[in-house]
């Protein structure tokens, strides 16, 4: 039995890519689907490792803005998977006390999809313990033009002096902005890329990238790495005395 980790010793926000699905599905002679099935049911098991891990955000990648380029049979059934595990997984989700949040644009979703984000978002927002973000028609470079074209509009509006504008204030305007930046950003598959993920809000976090790939990524695989993230000498770019 793994050593609970306490909050302050660990990683506080750990974000994950979720990548291997497809390689996993056919491994094993299956559809891709079958491995996106796969992979949404690990989601839960890392979600309820997370306490005892110490981490009590925790960010995943789902649906990027370029994924809309796989095949239309690949994206339509990836779309009626995040609609059937949101209506699976609401109250369970609502009963361990994890609060949940979506971050992208919104706009290509269907609105079906759309309501039921809209709904647990509502459902969940009184729970206090886990912070799940689920990233769905998301890329970093889009969150930052849109976050700069919303913020170019407060100025020309008068709302926003161009003069004050800093890094905090971008920050302000991401989808992100109500979450602590990541301190660990995980990658399975083997894989060694970001892909367009939260760009912005990991400039300083630590990277791993293993090669197991996601339905296959277990929560004592995930509590071994955040216990790997204590051993780390985090300076940001610092030296010390």
């Amino acid at each position: 039995m793994v050593k609970p980790i306490r909050e302050t010793d660990g990683p506080r926000h750990v974000a994950i890519i979720m990548d291997g699905n497809g390689r996993w599905a056919t491994q094993r002679g299956r559809p891709r689907l079958f491995g996106h099935h796969a992979g949404a049911r690990r989601v839960r098991e890392i979600v309820e490792a997370c306490p005892d891990a110490g981490v009590k955000y925790l960010t995943i990648f789902a649906f990027s803005t370029e994924n809309w380029k796989r095949t239309q049979v690949e994206v339509a059934g990836l779309m009626s998977l995040f609609r059937r595990y949101i209506a699976k997984e609401t109250r369970a989700l609502k009963s361990e006390n994890v609060r949940v949040r979506f971050i992208g644009d919104r706009i290509r979703l269907d609105h079906k999809l759309v309501a039921l984000m809209d709904e647990l978002e509502q459902f969940t927002s009184t729970c206090t313990g886990v912070n799940l973000t689920i990233a769905i028609n998301y890329g970093s470079r889009d969150e930052v033009a849109r976050a700069v074209k919303r913020l170019a509009q407060d100025a020309a509006a008068g709302r926003l002096d161009p003069d004050t504008v800093n890094e905090e204030t971008l920050t302000r305007y991401l989808d992100t902005h109500v979450l602590p930046d990541p301190d660990l950003v995980i990658r399975t598959s083997g894989e060694a890329r970001i892909s367009n993920f939260l760009l912005w809000q990991s400039a300083y976090a630590e990277y791993e990238f293993v090669d197991t790939l996601w339905p296959d990524f277990s929560a004592e695989e995930f509590t071994r790495l955040v216990e790997g993230y204590r051993a780390r000498d985090r300076r940001f770019g610092a030296v010390k005395a």
